[in-house]
Order: structure tokens, then sequence, then C-alpha cells
């Protein structure tokens, strides 16, 4: 069962959508969501423990793992340089990797384990990305880092791009910066939640033959995802820093 939960005005409880069952824990006054929880942890706790066995014992000639790392960290670094910058870019590698490198793990884990054979008291395990509560989280950590970087670099001035090329265009400059999160958002959310209900309408109707290369298939579409997401955080990151340019 797929669900989600959306409460765009927590204190004013104006707006609440909920599908499903879910698993909730709480504490104090707050409910945690407990299905995303858990899978979050294992992604993290997965990526952790790769990335200490892969920098382990670092050689200055590279054994595989040594190169493999290597080549994943130069992979993440271009994603950084060509969006943001050559002389910016360094600051936001460690973000942007793990922007990817969290999204990918969650959808992988989608795609890969079998979340419906641990049985939970209500809802059940699935990828995080496929509830809309990660993927707004994750939409509004860039929006968060995309105002940072423009004010940091260009001061108060960087509020000059709002008007720019006219004064006119300030409303709707404005609203671009509220639909960012939105679209980053929705658009990660839909995917991973298309894709897993397409593997698992095709795992009921044929069980054997259909879904393995439907999952490989998943397994690209959701490593597309996960660079979407980040390239499109960069490149808000670099628009950001360049900022308010004097004509």
């Amino acid at each position: 069962m797929y669900q989600a939960k959306i409460n765009f005005f927590p204190l004013l409880n104006l707006s609440t959508i909920e599908v499903g069952r879910h698993l909730y824990w709480s504490i104090g006054k707050y409910q945690i969501h407990g299905e995303v929880f858990i899978v979050s942890w294992i992604v993290t706790i997965a990526l952790l423990i790769l990335s200490l066995v892969g920098t382990r014992d670092l050689k200055r000639i590279p054994g595989d793992k040594q190169n493999f790392m290597e080549f994943i960290l130069e992979f993440l670094q271009d994603i950084a340089k060509n969006q943001i910058g050559e002389h910016d870019y360094r600051q936001w590698v460690p973000y942007i990797s793990t922007v990817f490198l969290f999204i990918l793990g969650s959808n992988w884990t989608g795609a890969l384990i079998p979340w419906k054979l641990i049985q939970l008291p209500e809802g059940e395990l699935a990828a995080p990305t496929n509830n809309i509560n990660t993927t707004v989280a994750l939409a509004l950590l860039t929006s968060i880092f995309y105002f940072y970087a423009g004010l940091s670099k260009n001061g108060l001035s960087y509020f000059l791009r709002y008007i720019e090329p006219t004064p006119v265009l300030l409303p709707i400059n404005i609203l671009e910066d509220f639909t960012k999160p939105l679209s980053l958002s929705f658009r990660l959310f839909g995917n991973v939640l298309a894709d897993e209900l397409v593997i698992s309408v095709f795992t009921l109707l044929v069980p054997l033959l259909v879904p393995l290369p439907v999952m490989i298939l998943g397994l690209f579409a959701s490593s597309i995802q996960a660079l979407i997401f980040s390239t499109l955080s960069a490149a808000y990151i670099g628009e950001a820093i360049e900022g308010h340019v004097e004509g």
C-alpha cells in the first residue's frame, strides 16, 4: 500500500492529505513516520559502511576499491563544477554528493529489496523517496542552501535579481523560487512511486519472467532521478551564486 501525507501548514493545519495507513511512533507531541525512518537509516548506515570500507586503506597506487571510490568522487565533483562553476563549486560538493548518494541508495532499496516480505503492525516498508515527506524535505534543504549561497556570495544585493530585467517581473521571480522545491519534490516522488507500482503490478501478473527486466529498467530510472535531482540542486545554487549582474 502506498501512502502520502502532506501538511503545508502544520501550525494552522489547513492542508493535510493522507492516503493509506502508516506506522507512526509518538514522541511527546510529535509523530515520527516509522517506515521512512527505518529505511532511511538503513540507507544511511549502508552508505557509511561502503564509504569507510572504500577509503580505509588508501594507497598511492590505488586498488579496485579505491579506484571505484575516486571515480564516484570525480563524478560528483563534475556535477557540482559544471553547474556551479570552477571557483565556487568545492564547498558544495559535500551537499550535492550527499543528496545524490542518499537518493540513489533510497531508490535502489525500493527497486531491489522485497520490503513486502517484512510485516509491520501498520503500513509497509518502501523506498524513503516514494514518500512525499522525504522528497519535500530534500527539496526544502536545496532551497535553504540556494538562498544561503546567494546571500553569502552577493549579500543583500542578491535580492536585486528579483527585479531583473524589469521590476514588472517581481511576482513571477518570487513565484519561481516557490515552484522550484515543489517541482523537485513532486518529480522525484512521482517517478519513484510509479516505478514501484509498475514493478508490483508486473510481479502480481507475471511473477517469474517480466519483473526482472522491469527491475533493471527501474534501477536505471532510479539512477537518472538521483542525477536529475542533484544536478538541478547544483544548478539552482549556481544560479543563486551568480546573482545580480550589473549592466
